[in-house]
């Protein structure tokens, strides 16, 4: 090689070796991050027996695999972003996780305006969260949302059949994973009940059972720890028929997430 190419070679992997990396080395072993509202959440125990399917999802996976729940009760897409949560996910997701985003709930809000969001900026929120996950060679997955306990006729209603719909055109758009959760959970609770599916909502009488609702609650929308456990469930199912690196880190059989009884918290 000649005198100056030797230089320049030399002079250029100097140069290589000090320069900073932008990339993020690659999170071992993968963790899941979770972009979700209060459906997905961690309750403290003095919310108990309120909780989030994304609590639960832990007795789902490998012990080595971490999730990063993000969810907050209250959120949307819009107030998500405008808070900064997403951008806090962006500086910390790397390559090989994989980001849950499941929103609609909130979205779908009118009354709210800090929340409400029309289903255009719903659907170029979504890809904004997409693109977060992308660009840190991270996977997204989308999952439409879940669904509220609410029969007519002896059946499930669609709880938010546009944000869901569009959820489905994003992905179809992105070539975007989705999870289909709303359909998925909708079938769970049809075949449960009408009646017996209110165990899994939070439905007390006084405190019992219920500590942290010491004048009872009935709410359709947020889950007991039986119904977080049974979300989970079928999050898990999903996320092990992705062809994605998370699904080999998926338990088969999940005990903890079928349980007929409630274990007074969130243990696996």
């Amino acid at each position: 090689m000649p005198r100056f190419g030797l230089r320049l070679t030399v002079a250029l992997l100097a140069v290589a070796a000090v320069a900073p990396s932008s990339a993020k080395a690659p999170a071992t072993p993968p963790r899941i991050f979770i972009a979700s509202d209060s459906t997905a959440q961690d309750y403290k125990p003095d919310k108990y027996p309120q909780s989030g399917w994304g609590t639960m999802l832990r007795c789902a996976v490998d012990p080595g695999i971490v999730i990063e729940n993000r969810a907050i009760g209250g959120r949307s897409t819009k107030s998500f972003m405008a808070e900064g949560r997403l951008d806090a996910i962006a500086r910390d997701i790397r390559a090989g996780d994989t980001l849950l985003i499941q929103f609609g709930h909130n979205d779908a809000n009118m009354a709210k305006p800090e929340r409400y969001t029309p289903i255009p900026d719903y659907e170029s929120n979504l890809k904004r969260f997409i693109g977060v996950a992308t660009a840190a060679g991270a996977h997204a997955v989308l999952l439409t949302p879940v669904t509220r306990r609410a029969f007519a006729g002896g059946h499930p209603t669609r709880s938010f059949p546009t944000y869901s719909d569009a959820a489905k055109r994003v992905a179809a758009e992105t070539g975007t994973p989705i999870i289909d959760l709303a359909a998925l959970s909708e079938r769970w609770i049809e075949g449960v009940g009408p009646e017996d599916s209110a165990r899994y909502y939070l439905h007390y009488k006084g405190a019992a059972g219920a500590p942290g609702y010491p004048n009872g609650v009935d709410d359709d929308t947020h889950f007991s720890e039986l119904g977080a456990r049974r979300i989970a469930d079928i999050v898990a199912t999903s996320l092990s028929e992705l062809t994605l690196p998370i699904a080999a880190h998926v338990h088969g059989d999940r005990p903890a997430l079928t349980r007929a009884d409630p274990a007074g918290g969130p243990a696996c």
